[in-house]
This record gives C-alpha cells, structure tokens and sequence, in this order.
C-alpha cells in the first residue's frame, strides 16, 4: 500500500503555514521541557511526566499517567516513572462496529546526565544562532514537541474523520526500555497498529543494532601491599580478561551487517572499579560491557559466547573466579510488513521539505522501538535532528538542536499522519 496524495491539493501548505504560525510557541515548550531535568541515573522522572502533562493541558490534550509501581522502578535502579498516554479518537467505529486503527508517536524523556565540558546550561534551554541547547534537546524531548504540534496541527487544518492517534511520553529508554513502553504493551495499556518513534529528520530508520550489557565481578583475595604473594590480584586477573575481550573485538570487524547504516559488532568496557586502598592488593574489581549486536545475530548466541570467554579465562587463572550477571539485553529491530507505506510518506514530504533524499536505512544505536516490534506493531524511527548523532552532541557536552529541524520534521510527521488518516475505510 502507498498513502495517497491527500484529495484537498492545498492541505500540506496549510499545515505547514500552521506550523510555522505556531512554532515560537512549540520552541517554548521544548524549552520548559528542557528545565526539568530527567538524569538517569538517579531516574526521578515522574516531575517531567507532571510538567508534561499540564503542558499539554492548556491545547486541551488530556495525558493519561500511568505510574509504573515504586518496587518495581527501585528493582530497575531508578526512583520514579510515570509514562503518558495522549489518546484522541477521530469519528465514530466502522460500520462493522471495529475501532479504528491507532497510530502510536512515542518520545523518551529520560536522558543520561550532562557531565561536564558544557559552554551552555544543560537545563537552560537556551537559543543561540538557530541551535537550542540542553540536555535532551536532540534526544529526545524534542520529538515531546515535534509529535505535540503535529497532532495539533492536524487537528486544527485536516480534521480527520477517522483513525485514533496516541502519543506515548516514556521514562526508560537509557535504562532499556521494559519500564517504558515495555510496561505500557505489557499491561495493556496500549496496542497501536503503526508506530513513529523519536529519530532524526534527515533519514527514517527501520532497523538497528540490539545491546547486551553485562556486568563482570572478579574475585581474588585482598593482601598487604608489602607481602602481595599472599593475596590474589583481582586487578591483575581483570587485565588479563579485558585483553581477551579486546581481541575478541578486533574480530569483530570482519562480521559485516547487511543492513545499511550498521556495519560491524563491537564490544566497550564502559565502566571499572575496584580495590580498597593505594596499598592493598585489590581483592575485586568490577567492571561494564556494552556488546553490541548486528541484527543478523542471534542474541543467545552472542550472551553465551562472551560468558564462556570470560569463564574459560577466568578459570585459567589461580585463586581468581567471576560472576556475570545482565544487566540489560535489547534485541536488534527490523523491518516488519505493514511499515513501508510510512517510510514512504516520510520519504516523499521530507524530500520536499528539506530538499533531498531522505533514505531509510538502520543504525548502531538500540531504541525501546523494539519493544513495538517485538509486538508485531510495524513502526520507524523519525522525528528531529541532525544528519547524525555526532552532529547533535547527544550524551555529550553541548547536545543542541537545530531549530531549522524541528520546524520541517514537524511538518513532515504532521503530513503523513493527515495521508495516513485519509487511507482509513469509512
């Protein structure tokens, strides 16, 4: 199926004249969405998911909180999550009495915290030289507003007669995702029949790598620094560990992903410590790793893989033993059936609006998308930003927005919703 040019030839420049009368106002949104900070860790975000809401309660949007139990938020290292469900019902079910299909448009707000090296207020939201800066400003609080002012630009020009539209604010996407929209399908909060997720404006992504995290504790045996014979070097044995996983990540680069935009598998230690005291032989270290999965990888595979070689090292190793434990597995997303007519239509406005091709390919990074996927819910990766995430700065000092790219990445959602609502039976 590919959506139609709508039946009104004027309806795409009317919602684009919508958005441009309306865009200090949605800059302004993004910003106050910006002040409130979302660091995870510690992850306490229900106060953004609050400020969220009241938000979109002055355009008469009604966002449904739906608190995910603190048990459950502390068991997942954070303190607090509420998610949101806009919910907006266009005309009456089918003649077969059947609801309408939903289209689902979901953001993270949740973000890593800003660290240092930053020129401009992580939590200022500032604009300065067509940029918005600040934490989550690329990733993603900007597609809070990109989805927001789409929705409100289609109810205010096309009006659709039919369909249901939702947005989906979620707090657990650098965490994973499960207490996100994990817990949103798990419960049955929601089923949408078509997914757009947070991305950027200049490709529409419909696949990306998955993520194996685990952490690694080395056990040796704590000595006195002047009779070290006596202990057991778990530093020692750690280095011994993080070489073999080194070469192992060396080869690596001769898996070749077939998926445009993903290469190759790779694998980082991202965190280590360890040890008591400048003169004490450290009795354990811990450590991180990031293994990230083509999406022709099998994900039980690879786990096992790198526990059998962190085991048969470890075990090589007098005195030295080890405890793996995940810490996170996050399969890789891929192109289901029913996706291509929104790649199309994201294609086809974004070629006209920013004046040249806008490709569908995949990416290294992982998303909670794949949570809708695993579900069967067709969807893609679009929304504002750059060409690439370097570009934005995003988990590093300075992350920033174009403002150029939130005003056309909100018109090309606001298009393709108004051509997808037309495709609806009666």
């Amino acid at each position: 199926m590919t959506l139609p040019q709508p039946t009104a030839p004027d309806l795409h420049a009317r919602l684009d004249a919508w958005v441009d009368a309306h865009f200090d106002e949605e800059i302004a949104f993004l910003q106050q969405l910006i002040r409130v900070p979302t660091d995870t860790p510690p992850g306490d975000n229900a106060p953004h998911a609050e400020k969220t809401a009241a938000l979109l309660a002055q355009w008469g949007l009604e966002a449904q909180p739906l608190p995910v139990p603190p048990p459950i938020v502390r068991a997942g290292g954070m303190q607090s999550i509420t998610n949101l469900i806009v919910r907006r019902a266009y005309g009456q079910p089918g003649a077969d009495g059947q609801a309408h299909p939903v289209i689902a448009l979901n953001a993270h707000g949740d973000v890593v915290p800003p660290g240092e090296g930053w020129t401009h207020d992580p939590y200022g939201g500032e604009c300065v030289g067509g940029r918005i800066y600040g934490r989550a400003a690329a990733v993603s609080k900007s597609d809070f507003a990109t989805y927001t002012f789409a929705l409100r630009a289609l109810e205010a020009v096309a009006r659709p007669g039919r369909g249901q539209l939702e947005l989906h604010f979620t707090y657990d996407e650098e965490f994973g995702g499960e207490l996100g929209p994990g817990w949103l399908l798990q419960q049955g909060h929601t089923r949408p029949d078509w997914l757009v997720a947070a991305g950027f404006a200049h490709e529409v992504v419909t696949a990306h790598n998955g993520c194996l995290q685990l952490e690694v504790t080395v056990h040796g045996k704590m000595a006195h620094a002047a009779i070290p014979d006596t202990g057991v070097d778990a530093l020692q044995a750690a280095h011994r560990l993080l070489a073999q996983l080194y070469a192992q990540n060396a080869q690596y680069r001769a898996i070749r992903s077939e998926v445009d935009g993903i290469g190759h598998p790779y694998l980082n230690v991202g965190r280590i410590e360890g040890g008591t005291h400048t003169n004490v032989v450290p009795g354990k270290v811990v450590f991180r790793l990031d293994r990230r999965m083509i999406p022709e990888e099998d994900p039980t595979t690879v786990e096992a893989d790198i526990r059998g070689l962190i085991t048969a090292t470890a075990a090589s190793i007098p005195g030295v033993t080890v405890d793996i434990q995940r810490l996170l597995l996050a399969r890789a997303m891929r192109p289901l059936p029913g996706s291509q007519p929104l790649v199309e239509a994201i294609q086809r406005h974004g070629q006209e609006l920013l004046g040249h091709p806008v490709a569908a390919r995949g990416t290294p990074l992982y998303t909670d998308v794949r949570l809708y996927a695993e579900q069967g819910i067709p969807g893609v990766i679009y929304g504002a930003g750059p060409r690439t995430v370097l570009e934005s700065n995003a988990k590093r000092a300075d992350e920033h927005l174009e403002l150029q790219d939130l005003r056309n990445a909100t018109k090309v959602v606001a298009r393709v919703l108004a051509d997808l609502f037309q495709t609806l039976p009666g």
